[in-house]
C-alpha cells in the first residue's frame, strides 16, 4: 500500500493531498509518527481544505500530547467540513483529555445526533457523565450502549459497579451476574459475586 500511494506523490496538488493523507494514516497506524507527521504536512500543504489531512496532522500532534495544537487542527477540518465524524470525536477525545469535559461532551453529543448507534460514542458519553459525577446519566447512557452492545462483560460490569455505588445491590447483581456469563475470568467481578452471596 505504501509503494503504491508513493507512486502518486509527483501527481497534481489534489492526488498527491489524497495520497499523502492515506500515507500519514499508514504510517500512524505503524507508530511511525515521523513519517506520519510529515506525510501530514505533505497532505495539508497541497491541500488546506483537506479534512482528513487536517484530521491526520492532529491526530499526530495528540500522539505527541501537544492536545491544545492538534484541537486546532480537528477544528480547522470541521470549519472545512462540518461533517466529518473523524475530526469531532478525536476533538471530543483531545478536550476530554485535557480536563475540558463540558466542551468534550458537546462534541460527543453533536456525534451522536450525527451517528445514533455508534458504541464508541455513546460510551464516550457514559464515561464522562461519570466522570462529572453523574451516575444516573450514565446509567442511562450505559443503558444505551447495552441495547448496541449487549454482550460487552466490561459495560455489564461498569453498570453493576455504578448501581453497587447507588446502593442498588438486585440491579448490581443482575449486571455483573450478566457480565460473569459472558466472561467468567474477570476477578473483581468474581470477588463482587463472592462477597454478595456471602452477604
Amino acid at each position: 500500500a505504501l509503494e503504491t500511494l508513493k507512486m502518486f506523490e509527483k501527481k497534481d496538488s489534489r492526488v498527491k493531498s489524497a495520497a499523502a493523507t492515506n500515507l500519514s494514516f499508514l504510517y500512524y497506524l505503524e507508530n511511525e509518527l515521523a513519517q506520519a507527521a510529515n506525510y501530514a504536512d505533505l497532505a495539508v500543504n497541497s491541500d488546506r481544505y483537506n479534512p482528513a489531512a487536517l484530521t491526520n496532522k492532529g491526530n499526530t500532534l495528540f500522539a505527541s500530547r501537544d492536545y491544545e495544537k492538534s484541537a486546532e487542527f480537528y477544528k480547522e477540518a470541521l470549519r472545512n467540513d462540518s461533517s466529518c465524524t473523524e475530526a469531532l470525536y478525536n476533538l471530543g477525545l483531545t478536550y476530554k483529555k485535557i480536563n475540558r469535559i463540558d466542551e468534550a461532551l458537546d462534541c460527543f453529543l453533536k456525534l451522536h445526533a450525527i451517528l445514533r448507534n455508534s458504541a464508541q460514542v455513546l460510551y464516550q458519553i457514559a464515561n464522562l457523565y461519570e466522570i462529572m459525577d453523574d451516575p444516573n446519566q450514565a446509567i442511562e447512557w450505559l443503558l444505551q450502549l447495552i441495547s448496541v452492545v449487549p454482550t460487552d462483560p466490561h459495560i455489564l460490569a461498569k453498570l453493576g459497579k455504578l448501581y453497587d455505588n447507588e446502593g442498588d445491590k438486585s440491579q448490581a447483581f443482575h449486571y455483573y451476574y450478566e457480565s460473569y456469563r459472558y466472561f467468567p475470568s474477570n476477578i473483581e467481578v468474581i470477588e463482587w459475586l463472592g462477597a454478595y452471596y456471602i452477604d
